[in-house]
């Protein structure tokens, strides 16, 4: 099969033939009908991610049709339409048992722990646990986008940020997880205020709905997200991943505010200086968000059906395979989300 290919970490991206994966007995191999270029696809090209190992096939945003299944599988035949969340559970651990798949204990990851969706063929684990049947009207290209920036967002929001009607929210970084998150604070009819150094990004986070706007290379955030909100945001989000959105995203929150982390920050991209005098004397709630696990996939599902959520609008490149090296080495230069649909 055709597959973009690396051999070391920042080297090149190049597309070539490598072999077709068999799947597990408990799993599936999924025809890639479409894949996302994400930034965390870009941390793991870079060596930011230890599960890596080379040569690596990237991806992990992916929809397609099931195209080989493992005699273990019960609920899934091959022509299904289906997406899956990036972090495949094991059905089996104790996270998982408590309904929490996406803080899976041997979760599996297509893109990190395994060969990943930027290819013709990708395999994926325990597919009775992770996969999610996709409605005929979907396109892949937009389900494509689901798997990780879209469903981390709507989890981020809505089950661990839990934001509520009228509340403010602060959006720090509006690519393609950030302006996820503006449209589903939107729906869930809180105000929002989108933070980006791009006015790209910042265009788009208006048309998502965004309240207000705030440039990020010129303007004081914290002190900006105070004024806009009358104090500060009830609920914050870092959908980027630095030091600095990281920093104003918590200095953003008025008192007992929730700071939600959601953009990645391994070692290398720096430590933030966490303001836990803030955190004390405001008794804020600093909380991560990871994914989200399949069960958990047809609140989405129901809205996107509905029209309130509009993943597609946030789809703004679509790609051929041979184009998918140079998208991801320069992913967050450009505004909105790029899907492989061509390979």
């Amino acid at each position: 099969m055709r597959a973009l290919v690396f051999e070391e970490f920042g080297g090149p991206l190049t597309v070539r033939s490598v072999p077709e994966p068999s799947p597990a007995p408990d799993g599936v191999v999924v025809q890639v009908g479409a894949s996302g270029i994400c930034r965390s696809d870009w941390h793991g090209w870079s060596g930011h991610d230890p599960d890596v190992v080379l040569p690596h096939v990237p991806g992990h945003e992916l929809a397609g049709t099931v195209a080989a299944v493992g005699e273990r599988v019960r609920n899934w035949s091959v022509g299904d339409r289906v997406t899956v969340p990036f972090v495949c559970a094991c059905g089996r651990c104790g996270p998982c048992r408590d309904g929490d798949g996406q803080v899976c204990l041997a979760q599996t990851q297509p893109g990190f722990t395994h060969w990943g969706s930027l290819a013709e063929l990708v395999a994926l684990d325990a597919a009775d646990v992770n996969l999610v049947a996709l409605p005929a009207a979907l396109p892949f290209s937009t389900a494509a986008s689901l798997g990780c920036r879209f469903a981390t967002a709507f989890r981020a929001v809505t089950g661990v940020g839990r934001v509520r009607p009228g509340e403010w929210v602060a959006v720090h970084g509006c690519g393609g997880v950030g302006l996820s998150a503006v449209q589903v604070a939107v729906a869930a009819e809180a105000r929002v205020v989108a933070v980006d150094v791009t006015p790209g990004a910042l265009e788009l986070a208006a048309a998502c709905g965004a309240e207000h706007v705030v440039d990020g290379s010129s303007t004081d955030v914290p002190a900006a997200v105070a004024e806009l909100t009358g104090g500060g945001a009830h609920v914050s989000l870092d959908a980027l991943g630095s030091a600095p959105t990281c920093q104003n995203s918590i200095r953003s929150l008025r008192r007992r505010g929730r700071h939600v982390q959601v953009g990645l920050l391994p070692p290398a991209v720096g430590r933030p200086v966490v303001p836990m005098d803030l955190v004390i004397a405001g008794e804020l709630a600093v909380l991560g968000s990871h994914g989200m696990a399949a069960a958990d996939y047809p609140a989405m599902l129901s809205l996107i059906a509905a029209g309130r959520l509009r993943p597609e609008l946030l789809v703004t490149r679509e790609l051929g395979l041979d184009d998918a090296g140079a998208a991801l080495i320069a992913v967050g230069r450009e505004s909105g989300i790029a899907v492989v649909t061509s390979f």
